[in-house]
This record gives C-alpha cells, sequence and structure tokens, in this order.
C-alpha cells in the first residue's frame, strides 16, 4: 500500500498536522494506536482544571465568615460526585477529537506504528509506504518499575479521573505542574495530601525569590517533602511514602513525575540518523524535521516543549513542511508561557530568571499581599517579578505566583513577542481597582533601575501637523 502522507498519533499534535496535511492531499493516513483524542482533553488539562474549579469554590468556605456569611462550615465535597462531574464534562471535551476515526473511515487505522525506514511504517502487519511521514506518538506518564508491585494503589493522571471515589489520604510524588495543582485540589476537598519530590523545586519556578514565596503559601494545604527521591513500602493499613525526612501513611499514591515520550519501540534506529542516550534523533524545532528526511517528529512525543498549545504549533509547522513543494520552512516559536493553576497561579513567560545574565538583567517586583483588588476578593497573596534588558529596557521574561496569573502571564506574553520596553507598557490604560494594578506596581519598581528615564507613565505626545500647537 502506498499514500502520500502518513501520521502516527491522533493527538493535539497529530490532529493539528492533519488539518494541514488535507490543505494539500486527500491522500493520507492517520495511524493511532490506544485512546483517539488528545491528552489534554481526556486526562490531563482540561478534566484537571474541572476538578481544581471545584476545590476551589469549596475551598471558599474559608472566607464565609470574614464576608458575614454564616453556616460554610455544614457544607461537604461528595467525592463521588465530584468526579462524576468531572467525567461529565471531559466526556464533551473528547467528544470532538473522539469522532475523528468515525470521520475520516478507512483512512484511520488503529494499531501500533512502526517505521521500517524514512518512507515506511508497519502497521497491523502490513508494510505503508508514504511520501512523508509525522510522528505524533504523544506521551505517558512516568511510574518507576518497582511500583508496580503496588498495583491499583499507585494512580497516575491518566488513571485519577477514572475513579468512582478516592481514598482518604494520598501521597503525591512529583511535584511539578500536574503534582501541584492535583495535590492541592484534592486537599482542598478534605483529602489528606502529603507532597514528595526529589528536587528541592516546585512547580518548575526557577526564580528564587518566586519559589520561596509560593512554597510558603502551598504549604497552607499540604506538607511538602523535597529534596530526596520517594520510597514506597507496604504497611498493615496501605502505603509508607518517606523522603527528605517525612514520612506519610498513605491508601495511595499519585506518581505525577513527569512524562515520557512514546518513542521506544517506534523504530527510530532505522532512519539512519543518531539517536541520544534517550533514544531522541535531533530535531529543528523550527521545522521539526529529523535531519533531511521527509520525517517529522512532534509533540510530547519530541519532548520540547510538552504543552498543548505547543504541541498545535509543531503539528501545525510539521503538516506544513509535509507538503510537497514546502522545503524546509523554519517558522518563529512563539515566546515560551507555562502556567499553573494552583491558588495562587504560578506562571512563566519568556526568558527564565535563570536564563538571563544577572549583568544584563534589571528585575522589578510587587507583592500582591499589598493589591487591594486582591484583598477585596480574599486572594492578597504572592509575588511578581519581571525582567527587562538593562541597556534597552525592552522585557526579557516575567515569573510569578499570584491570583490571575493567567491574565497577567498573556499581557506579558503580548509584550514581550512585541519587544516591549518597560515604558511602553506603563503608557498602557489600566483601570481602577483590577488585578493589573499589581502589574503596573512591578513594572514602575522596575523603571527604577532606568534613572535616565524622565519618570512619567505617560508617552510623550507627537507632533499633531498644526504649527500654531505644535
Amino acid at each position: 500500500m502506498k499514500v502520500d502522507t502518513i501520521i502516527v498519533g491522533a493527538g493535539t499534535a497529530g490532529l493539528t498536522a492533519l488539518r494541514e496535511v488535507r490543505a494539500f492531499t486527500e491522500d493520507f493516513l492517520l495511524v493511532n494506536d490506544g485512546r483517539w483524542g488528545t491528552t489534554c482533553a481526556a486526562v490531563g488539562c482540561m478534566p484537571s482544571k474541572v476538578l481544581i474549579e471545584v476545590a476551589n469554590a469549596f475551598h471558599r468556605r474559608h472566607n464565609f465568615e470574614a464576608f458575614g456569611i454564616r453556616g460554610g462550615e455544614a457544607l461537604r465535597a461528595d467525592i463521588p460526585a465530584v468526579l462524576a462531574h468531572v467525567r461529565k464534562l471531559r466526556d464533551g471535551f473528547t467528544a470532538g477529537p473522539k469522532s475523528v476515526r468515525e470521520k475520516l473511515g478507512r483512512r484511520a487505522i488503529s494499531g501500533r506504528a512502526r517505521l521500517r525506514g524514512p518512507n515506511r511504517i508497519e502497521v497491523n502487519g502490513e508494510e505503508i509506504e508514504a511520501r512523508a511521514i509525522i510522528l505524533a506518538t504523544g506521551s505517558r506518564p512516568v511510574v518507576p518499575k518497582a511500583w508496580e508491585a503496588f498495583g491499583d494503589r499507585v494512580l497516575t493522571s491518566d488513571l485519577l479521573f477514572e475513579q468512582a471515589d478516592l481514598p482518604r489520604r494520598i501521597a503525591v510524588v512529583g511535584m511539578g505542574a500536574i503534582g501541584v495543582e492535583i495535590a492541592q485540589a484534592l486537599s482542598r476537598l478534605g483529602l489528606e495530601v502529603a507532597g514528595f519530590d526529589a528536587l528541592d523545586g516546585v512547580a518548575g519556578i526557577s526564580d528564587p525569590r518566586i519559589l520561596a514565596s509560593f512554597r510558603s503559601l502551598i504549604e497552607r494545604d499540604f506538607p511538602l517533602h523535597l529534596g530526596a527521591p520517594a520510597e514506597l513500602s507496604a504497611s498493615a493499613s496501605g502505603l509508607v511514602v518517606g523522603g527528605a525526612g517525612g514520612r506519610f501513611e498513605a491508601d495511595a499514591v499519585l506518581a505525577a513525575m513527569g512524562r515520557r515520550p512514546n518513542i521506544d519501540g517506534l523504530g527510530l534506529e532505522t532512519l539512519g540518523v543518531a539517536l541520544d542516550a534517550r533514544g531522541m534523533p535531533e530535531i529543528d524545532p523550527r521545522t521539526q524535521r529529523i535531519g533531511d528526511l521527509p520525517v517529522f517528529l512532534v509533540g510530547d512525543a519530541n519532548g520540547y516543549r510538552p504543552l498543548m498549545h505547543e504541541a498545535a504549533d509543531e503539528g501545525h509547522i510539521a503538516g506544513r513542511n509535509a507538503a510537497p513543494a514546502a522545503g524546509a520552512t523554519a517558522f518563529c516559536r512563539r515566546t515560551p508561557l507555562g502556567i499553573v493553576f494552583s491558588s495562587p497561579q504560578v506562571a512563566r513567560v519568556g526568558q527564565a530568571f535563570s536564563e538571563i545574565p544577572e549583568a544584563r538583567r534589571a528585575s522589578g517586583s510587587f507583592d500582591f499581599s499589598k493589591q487591594p483588588r486582591a484583598q477585596i476578593v480574599a486572594s492578597a497573596a504572592g509575588l511578581l517579578r519581571i525582567h527587562a534588558d538593562r541597556a534597552t529596557g525592552v522585557l526579557l521574561g516575567a515569573e510569578m505566583c499570584v491570583p490571575a496569573a493567567e491574565h497577567l502571564a498573556h499581557l506579558l506574553a503580548l509584550a514581550i513577542e512585541r519587544q516591549l520596553t518597560v515604558w511602553d507598557m506603563l503608557a498602557m490604560p489600566f483601570y481602577h481597582p483590577v488585578l493589573e494594578e499589581g502589574l503596573r506596581s512591578a513594572l514602575r519598581d522596575l523603571s527604577r533601575a532606568f534613572p535616565s528615564h524622565d519618570g512619567s507613565d505617560l508617552a510623550h505626545c507627537g507632533e499633531i501637523g498644526h504649527e500654531a500647537l505644535d
């Protein structure tokens, strides 16, 4: 069998690539192993945000007395009902991606693909030749081999939302974005939770001051044991999790130690290119091409930026470059943007603190515990830090643990993408009272690193063309 283009994987990257491929050919195959649809919609960003929203709504009962609202102590979280609500919304989010197989008919194949060279795959015992191949095989949760002995007492984010109920004591191992989000949500729903990580960091934060601020806030919800690998052992009542001097009796463990690209058994060694220690070939992130081959590796499968919006961009790039006359068009990647939907939210935009040389970096900050709008909505906590080029004032990056970070981060991403200066940002309007005023305070603090500027937030007016007025 021979077709023009094969796409392996029906997740975010694969489906985005499919849209681009169909712009130049209908002679394609979409091959997928396992669940049809995206990790984000099925087990990742969408169901987790539903859980977080429910948990935060329940947690707000702690503010009721201060607001003059009585009776909040009588509220309870019905965990089976919460999980049923998560699944109901999740099933709506996944309906579209799951329907692709039926819509494509014979051009969609369920099966495990393996490369047999730069232009061939094998699936279900049949070899298929193609002019171009896009590999979007996704990823899977990392679970230590030794933990398999504990059976269904070890959960992953792929399994969590399928549970009819949850045990009352859960250890979350891995304090990256997924681990922090779920651990805090479960704690706020009334479960007993402890967090463990082999590293000293939390939520991928690179700025030490942001890390110190966030850690003190997140530990109000559950204890953290950082800096040593977690070890599991069985006990009479369940599991014992130990690490970094901490010990926690758990009924179950959530393994949130990241995700591993699904490239083992894919046959990348048949391409004739060098592979690193992980079995990964070198990929140009601007083209998604492996070497000069008509083969592209995209999304979580390449491990470059394992985020939904990045996977969509990579599918778009690969789909465009897979066209017969495309050559190797390099596409500029967007400004890096990452958000953790904890409370307060964590976000990083542009260059990380650790990536900007100290001699080049000018910084400004604002403590959101002093922010009026945040005080009104009982979320006043956290820290925002913004960094600019010391010579030009052009914004380079920002990191924060503040309320509504998801919105502030998008404003800053736009500013960094457009190479705006601190004065360009200060010239924009800020309404009152809004959380964005905290951003303005941080920008004003940053502007003090440039004493040669006149100090006004307002931009100078240009000539208007009337001699008497100019």
